[in-house]
């Protein structure tokens, strides 16, 4: 398997994009980095390791990763999404290498392991993450929301998952981790408000291709999560995934990760829900500005 090209986001990735890179250059055809106007290194670091690199202002994931995609037309067979503080095992590098696809695959999986203080989180149903990041060129495109995008194929489009693994391991320290998580949930807030009011339309092809990880964790998440009280939400998911999905089992660390990302995350997503439903009264405009005055965000 060859004639593939790399998308990767940046925006001061200099610890992680030499990694990245590096991990990828035996199978990309073409890397193509897409900078939010980086003032670090990571321009120049990319470029001496062969990346073209060009720069575009940064919107959501999901609108860059697709701007992306567009700059990629017709350029090569396959095209993959990769995130700066990622990079693929040796073992997945072979497996793409000598991977024999069949001509009716559109898309392949690919099973991600996620680090968090230099400790592979195994449990609480984290892994394996299986995401959907080959695909071939002009069969997907990015599910444009503000959190949680996936790539999504043409309806009827057949899949494979190889066996080995990317990583997800991002070396910029918990200050770094809490600043990111709180403009998340501030960006995971317009989701689920936008599925109440008429703040913005919600793209929902994700239902219409086959069955997923990440189909079946967005249905879970809207049918029946979002139907929870807000705040008990929160616990719940915490408890379902600490205790009943055996999260205990990561140690010490494990506890940081699912107590911070599994309960203080989506508590503040809830409190952000609280605060901006309480100062607007349901009144969708007065939301939006909320979220352009305060929140960077413009709808």
């Amino acid at each position: 398997m060859n004639n593939i090209a790399v998308i990767i986001l940046t925006l001061n990735e200099e610890r992680h994009i030499e990694r990245c890179i590096r991990s990828i250059r035996k199978i990309a055809e073409k890397i193509l980095v897409v900078d939010s106007f980086s003032t670090d290194n990571t321009i120049e670091i990319a470029q001496s390791l062969g990346a073209k690199v060009i720069q575009h202002e940064f919107k959501n994931h999901a609108a860059q990763f697709q701007w992306g995609i567009e700059q990629c037309s017709g350029e090569t067979e396959w095209l993959m999404r990769l995130d700066a503080d990622e990079y693929l095992e040796p073992a997945l590098v072979d497996e793409i290498e000598n991977a024999l696809v069949p001509d009716d695959i559109s898309g392949i999986y690919i099973k991600r392991k996620v680090f968090f203080m230099g400790q592979w989180i195994r449990y609480g149903g984290f892994y394996p993450h299986i995401l959907l990041r080959i695909w071939r060129n002009g069969k997907g495109h990015v599910e444009q929301r503000w959190m949680d995008e996936h790539i999504v194929l043409q309806p009827g489009a057949k899949t494979l998952i190889f066996k080995e693994h990317m990583v997800d391991d991002n070396k910029k320290g918990i200050t770094f981790w809490i600043n990111k998580h709180n403009s998340y949930a501030s960006r995971e807030m317009v989701d689920l408000l936008s599925a109440k009011y008429p703040l913005t339309e919600v793209d929902r092809t994700l239902y219409l291709s086959e069955a997923s990880q990440g189909k079946t964790k967005r249905i879970l998440k809207e049918k029946v999560y979002s139907k929870l009280p807000i705040g008990f939400r929160a616990f719940a998911y915490f408890f379902y995934r600490y205790f009943l999905k055996a999260g205990f089992l990561d140690g010490s660390k494990g506890l940081i990760w699912h107590f911070m990302q599994g309960f203080w995350y989506r508590l503040l997503v809830d409190v952000k829900i609280m605060e901006i439903e309480a100062r607007c009264h349901d009144d969708p405009e007065k939301m939006k500005e909320v979220l352009r005055e305060e929140h960077g965000i413009r709808l």
